[in-house]
């Protein structure tokens, strides 16, 4: 069977998917009262999936019929839980409703264990896993040759931004450092938009503006162009010049986490991080 899809008409599938959904769950997995009158057809019938999600049975009966309504995201969150939608179906509903997903889950303070690997495997690329407040979750030992030893610093402070600005060693180390620490403030900025009740991330800014004039003078102008590749020049105190290409990568299941990964651009840098990792 052939299936022709067009542009996608978000009125019809918000409908459709909020159907389908309804129709395969099982309400013996909701304990839901037993009902007198035999189920015609499968899954929630709408009356319960209203009454799970707190809306009334009329706004479900428009939604379903694709009848122009652009829920709140109040009403898709509510529709998300009630239906039990998994991760990638639930940033679905929301595209679908052109509403922004509140985040379902607390951020990650730590690596997942695959994730964990696969920051090690990639040596002798220097890499390392970062959370979207620049936590360094994981590391390799290339990357921890070429900016710091992560192992030395205690865990608040393992933070590519505080580290770019506030320690000692790193104030210098990169050659283009107001680039590095605009793009930083970029990615800083859209991630405190996107995840508002994070109280970390907050203090986090608030401590970078008050001690750094250079964060506040930037931080203030709001830019938001956050740079998932390019290049790094960075001055090395054993080894001499280093520059890199650095690719930022998201896992699927973890879209706040960044998989931050350096490349040599040269035969010269190759061979000053292979004197640094022999070190």
């Amino acid at each position: 069977m052939t299936v022709t899809v067009s542009t996608v008409d978000a009125t019809r599938e918000l409908a459709a998917f909020l159907r389908t959904r309804r129709e395969q769950l099982d309400p013996r997995d909701f304990g839901l009262p037993p009902r007198r009158r035999a189920r015609r057809t499968p899954g929630l019938r709408r009356e319960e999936v209203a009454e799970l999600a707190g809306i009334s049975i009329d706004y479900i009966v428009r939604l379903e019929q694709g009848r122009g309504l652009r829920p709140s995201a109040n009403v898709v969150e509510a529709l998300a839980r009630a239906l039990r939608l998994a991760p990638g179906e639930r940033a679905y509903l929301f595209n679908l409703a052109q509403q922004r997903p509140r985040n379902a889950e607390e951020p990650a303070t730590t690596a997942a264990p695959p994730l964990a690997r696969l920051v090690a495997d990639l040596s002798p690329l220097p890499a390392m896993l970062m959370n979207h407040r620049y936590d360094i979750l994981a590391w390799n030992t290339e990357m921890a040759r070429l900016l710091v030893d992560f192992d030395t610093l205690p865990p608040a402070r393992r933070n590519s931004m505080w580290l770019c600005l506030m320690h000692p060693r790193m104030r210098e180390f990169y050659v283009d450092r107001e680039r590095v620490v605009r793009e930083g403030i970029a990615h800083l900025r859209a991630a405190w938009a996107a995840h508002p009740d994070d109280r970390a991330l907050t203090d986090l800014i608030n401590e970078f503006t008050a001690h750094d004039e250079e964060f506040a003078r930037f931080w203030n102008e709001r830019d938001i162009t956050v740079n998932g590749r390019g290049r790094k020049e960075m001055r090395h105190p054993d080894v001499g010049t280093i520059t890199v290409d650095f690719e930022v990568l998201t896992p699927l299941p973890d879209p706040d986490q960044r998989l931050v990964i350096y490349r040599p651009t040269d035969d010269e840098s190759r061979s000053a991080l292979r004197r640094l990792c022999a070190r």
